[in-house]
């Protein structure tokens, strides 16, 4: 029992975190944390819908996907992450006034907030959604990084990101992957000595 909520603690956490490095440090600049997030900037771009309820959209398909691959505990965990992270993204984006220092210090917080609570989700036998799922997938296949496999599939989103709105995007989007996912994959690799609950429990049972 006491296992059982130290991992959903943690999973609240991690999404928590993933959700405040979107609506404070990245969405304001347009910069997507993540494919997924990628799709959900499109689509406020695009139909004008809520960050929050976009996320939603662009995590559907791949939820389906995640609960043949990875089974009902796995995608429950990833299902109360996505909805954690969207309820603070939505919060925060319309309730809460906050003003932005610096890109290079939003882009800095963002990917540390970010590659924190996505690594604290995987170790917690969960995910953030999205291309984390499919990246996931390739990763227990291959045995990579997940860290480096989402990296190449978010690319392609960035890319699309990068055309409709501002080529600068692609640009911002990349350096703060490549500082979260180095973070993903530092927390995936981390031994807890004490915290053996907080193991790398995603891989297909």
């Amino acid at each position: 029992m006491k296992k059982t909520l130290l991992i959903y603690l943690c999973l609240l956490f991690g999404a928590t975190l993933q959700g405040l490095s979107m609506s404070l440090f990245l969405f304001p600049h347009s910069i997507p944390s993540g494919g997924a997030a990628g799709l959900a900037i499109l689509m406020n771009y695009w139909f004008g819908l809520s960050l929050g309820f976009s996320l939603w959209l662009a995590n559907i398909v791949f939820l389906l996907f995640a609960l043949k691959y990875f089974g009902y505990t796995w995608t429950f965990r990833t299902i109360l992450s996505v909805a954690t992270t969207s309820t603070v993204v939505s919060v925060i984006t319309t309730q809460i006034p906050h003003h932005h220092v610096h890109m290079l210090f939003d882009m800095v917080c963002g990917s540390i907030f970010f590659g924190i609570g996505v690594g604290l989700l995987i170790r917690a036998g969960a995910s953030s959604g999205g291309m984390v799922i499919p990246a996931l997938m390739i990763a227990a296949y291959k045995n990579w990084s997940p860290g480096k496999v989402m990296m190449g599939i978010n690319m392609m989103i960035f890319l699309l990101t990068a055309l409709v709105i501002d080529y600068k995007i692609v640009v911002y989007a990349i350096v703060c992957q490549f500082f979260s996912t180095n973070i993903i994959d530092f927390i995936y690799e981390l031994r807890f000595n004490r915290l053996l609950f907080l193991s790398a429990n995603w891989r297909r049972r």
